[in-house]
């Protein structure tokens, strides 16, 4: 299930080098933090009877404990369960694998009616108030799988592999109030999971190297994120990368119908790094960086997605999406892109409505550009300083749109049509164009209606 090439988006020899690199850093960190951490006797042992001998449930009361084997909840056997600390408790993880293995067995859905009597007492495994820190290039924060009801709330993963892992199936998971801070992985991995239902709430998801929310093929569904900083994460340097701030991936599986992602909302978020702030001009940090990146596939698109009310900004593209259909994209502030803000590729019925668009204090493209998509809507948003000559807005291979009410300002040009087809531009201004023209409509295109638009530059028809 795991594939590290695939996760980080890298190459076999560039993900090692970077995971080496990474490693050496992690020891440095945890021995500035706790230089004794090594002399810690290990707990492992202890911590596991303590929970076999309390049913399920795990006080820690000491400021730090090591342990080097992952401990495991099994709610087959105990039923409800719960770890949480008194003391803002210290687990470091000095082994491979998670430091919390939570593990039941619900084979249903989240309807009542596909429960067994034995999943009711397994209901809502809670783990709260207790710090994670990865003294092992392959500790994970915490896994999860066959689990119903589950709330972390008030955690910290720190310099692991991977924060927070869903697997297998889990149904109505909460994570809340979260830390999930520089991972070598990915910050909260939804790794070919079945999994309806989660909310994902103010938590701060940020310098994860391979993504900060990840969902990876599986079957999921009610995906909410809403009220997070969510920043940096992917590659802290030039290493190109696919990986995003929230990224939501079927690449891995494009022929296999039965793995499909839906109904998914992004809302009141700041997305945010890296690309910008490299401390040379010419140098971007993370290439091909997202903030959203929705990556679906032909035989499945990924289906009704929300983003709106979110800050968007410093990453190559602040939205790429490619193969997904009932998309809404409103009312955000994009800024700082490297070059483009918003990038949809083989898409349908896409709408872009209400959002502003502006380079703030950089020279940049800016460029939103539609490939290959059919029946969208781009509306109500302003576009402002787009630093290109080849088109603020372009349309290539695109048919049924809908441009209308908006105001783009001092770009270097306007909207450049290229092979579409049945478009309609109204109420649209363009002014104060920056050399440019202010309308491109190539030669190859067909069914191109103006109504009601101002343009002060030059048309090309």
């Amino acid at each position: 299930m795991r594939s590290n090439s695939m996760r980080y988006g890298l190459t076999a020899l560039v993900f090692l080098t970077a995971l080496s690199s990474w490693c050496q850093g992690q020891w440095t960190r945890t021995v500035e933090q706790i230089p004794d951490y090594q002399s810690l006797p290990d707990s492992t042992a202890a911590l596991q009877e303590a929970i076999e001998q309390s049913g399920g449930q795990l006080r820690l009361d000491r400021k730090r404990y090591r342990i080097t084997k992952p401990l495991r909840l099994n709610l087959v056997r105990h039923g409800a369960a719960r770890i949480d600390a008194v003391t803002g408790s210290t687990l470091i993880m000095d082994g491979p694998g998670p430091a919390l293995l939570i593990v039941g067995n619900h084979r249903g859905t989240a309807s009542p009616k596909s429960f067994v009597p034995a999943t009711w007492n397994q209901r809502m495994p809670l783990i709260e108030g207790l710090e994670i820190i990865g003294a092992h290039p392959e500790a994970d924060g915490i896994e999860m799988r066959w689990t119903v009801g589950a709330i972390l709330q008030q955690v910290s993963v720190r310099w692991c592999r991977d924060g927070i892992r869903l697997a297998e199936r889990n149904r109505n998971v909460i994570v809340s109030n979260c830390h999930l801070y520089q991972n070598s992985g990915v910050g909260l991995y939804l790794d070919d999971v079945n999994l309806h239902q989660i909310n994902v709430a103010a938590c701060h998801i940020s310098y994860n190297a391979g993504g900060g929310v990840v969902v990876r093929d599986g079957n999921v569904r009610n995906l909410q994120v809403t009220g997070c900083d969510i920043e940096g994460n992917m590659p802290d340097d030039e290493t190109p990368t696919r990986a995003a701030n929230v990224w939501i991936d079927l690449s891995g599986s494009a022929d296999d119908a039965s793995r499909s992602i839906a109904e998914i909302s992004i809302t009141g978020c700041t997305i945010q790094h890296s690309a910008n702030y490299s401390g040379d001009e010419s140098k971007t940090v993370a290439p091909g960086g997202a903030n959203i990146r929705l990556a679906g596939k032909a035989i499945y698109p990924i289906d009704s997605v929300t983003i709106s009310g979110n800050v968007l900004s410093d990453t190559t593209h602040n939205i790429h999406i490619d193969h997904a259909q009932d998309v809404t994209i409103g009312g955000n502030t994009f800024f700082a892109p490297k070059p483009a803000n918003l990038w949809v590729q083989n898409s349908r019925r896409v709408v872009v409505h209400g959002n502003t668009f502006n380079p703030r204090q950089f020279v940049r493209p800016g460029t939103i550009r539609f490939e290959q998509c059919s029946d969208c809507v781009l509306a109500a948003s302003t576009l402002h300083r787009f630093a290109t000559d080849q088109g603020a807005i372009v349309l290539d291979g695109c048919n049924g749109f809908n441009l209308t009410g908006l105001s783009l300002s001092e770009c270097g040009s306007g909207i450049v049509l290229r092979d579409s087809s049945e478009i309609l531009i109204s109420g649209c201004q363009v002014r104060d164009t920056q050399g440019g023209p202010d309308l491109v409509v190539e030669a190859s295109c067909e069914k191109i209606t103006l109504e009601g638009n101002a343009f002060s530059g030059e048309i090309r028809q």
